[in-house]
């Protein structure tokens, strides 16, 4: 079943275009992986894909929702993880969950706030206002406010950027327990170690189009890695191994 369906998105920023004719279809179950070289066109994806900003042409459709008709909707049933940490400055780390609880409807929003600030070590700093916190802190806080209504597709753009090696492991074995328990995941990272273990499908796009995309099994092999992948498809040279692949 397809979670998230996106047909010909055309994207201008005024005579920019920073998306051409995108299409892509993750299934309820994958960890899809989706790169390209900063100004590719990642983040604009991710903003259409989950409400926050109108394509200039094509279709969407999130867990079944029109994202451009229902905006609202879409953001209710995913997790988002934006690429800049970015809680309000002036609420504690409590307050912060406690907010996006309250928007949530989220029952034992008191069990859940614990639940997230002990699985992050936050316990000893949730009663410090945002502003005092380390990068690394805030996006652990953000991560466990995507987190915390158990949505059934997370949107994370560079999820592990600010977290050092021990978050990192932690944080992708959740992910992968996640998925394995039926969750859908949407990630664009630069940190292609860790997106080469998680995901099974990708995208790599630049200069707003799509240039490879299939299994990602499919895809590396023969002792080929994601890195020579990526470089290969947005025009490095001197990266052996041959043309990018792509697989329908």
């Amino acid at each position: 079943m397809a979670v998230i369906e996106g047909r010909d998105i055309l994207k201008f920023y005024g005579g920019m275009r920073a998306l051409d004719n995108v299409s892509l279809t993750v299934e309820k179950g994958d960890f899809f992986g989706f790169f390209g070289p900063n100004g590719a066109g990642k983040t604009t994806l991710i903003r259409i894909l989950t409400g926050q900003l109108e394509p200039t042409k094509g279709s969407v459709k999130v867990l079944g929702v029109d994202v451009v008709k229902d905006p609202l909707k879409v953001k209710e049933l995913i997790g988002i993880v934006p690429e800049v940490e970015s809680p309000p400055t002036y609420l504690t780390a409590y307050e912060y969950l406690y907010f996006v609880g309250k928007v949530r409807n989220i029952k034992h929003l008191e069990h859940r706030i614990d639940k997230w600030l002990s699985f992050f070590d936050l316990e000893e700093k949730k009663g410090t206002i945002c502003k005092d916190m380390s990068k690394g802190m805030r996006q652990k806080l953000m991560l466990a406010s995507a987190f915390m209504h158990d949505p059934k597709l997370l949107f994370l753009d560079e999820p592990f950027i600010n977290l050092d090696p021990i978050y990192q492991r932690q944080l992708r074995e959740y992910l992968e327990e996640y998925v394995s328990n039926g969750g859908t995941v949407f990630m664009a990272s630069h940190i292609l170690e860790i997106a080469e273990r998680l995901c099974n499908k990708l995208s790599i796009v630049n200069l707003g189009k799509v240039v490879a995309e299939g299994k990602i099994d499919e895809l590396v092999k023969d002792g080929d890695t994601l890195e020579r992948l990526f470089m290969r498809s947005v025009g490095v040279q001197g990266v052996g191994g041959g043309p990018a692949r792509k697989i329908s």
